[in-house]
């Protein structure tokens, strides 16, 4: 049993990597189905006024707390595109098995312009600005050993 964090832009095939490695009984913890369950059925689920993401991420907030007390019952699924360095310490702690989906931008951003809100395409942007410094950090602190 174990603990599984997806990260990735949006778009990127986190929720389809879930679906085809959760099991039934796992627990998946994922913003998107969140939000779609604590709305009315026919929201628009691509527009979710800031009410609605306030619930939603503290839902996943309480959700992923009392999940971590069950990795070692049953397997966790948590989609968290960028996780904060408190988050990431918090999974490590779990022994989290981090596993990032990233087909690349060009096809990130394809994706995002048929199959998702235009809002998207800031999100992405963040998400690989985030990566990218997060190697170039990476890659400066490995030079100076």
């Amino acid at each position: 049993m174990g603990l599984y964090v997806i990260t990735g832009p949006p778009a990127a095939g986190k929720s389809t990597w879930v679906r085809g490695h959760a099991k039934p009984g796992d627990i998946v913890i994922d913003y998107d189905l969140l939000a779609a369950a604590l709305t009315a059925p026919g929201a628009d689920l691509n527009a979710h006024p800031k009410v609605l993401r306030d619930v939603a991420y503290r839902a996943r907030a309480a959700a992923v707390t009392e999940a971590l007390n069950h990795t070692n019952t049953v397997d966790v699924y948590v989609i968290h595109s960028i996780p904060s360095e408190h988050a990431r310490a918090r999974y490590e702690d779990h022994d989290a098995h981090i596993v990032e989906i990233d087909p690349g931008r060009d096809v990130v951003m394809q994706r995002i312009r048929t199959m998702r809100p235009h809002a998207m395409v800031a999100v992405a942007q963040r998400w690989y600005a985030h990566r990218d410094h997060t190697t170039s950090t990476q890659a400066q602190s490995s030079r100076s050993w």
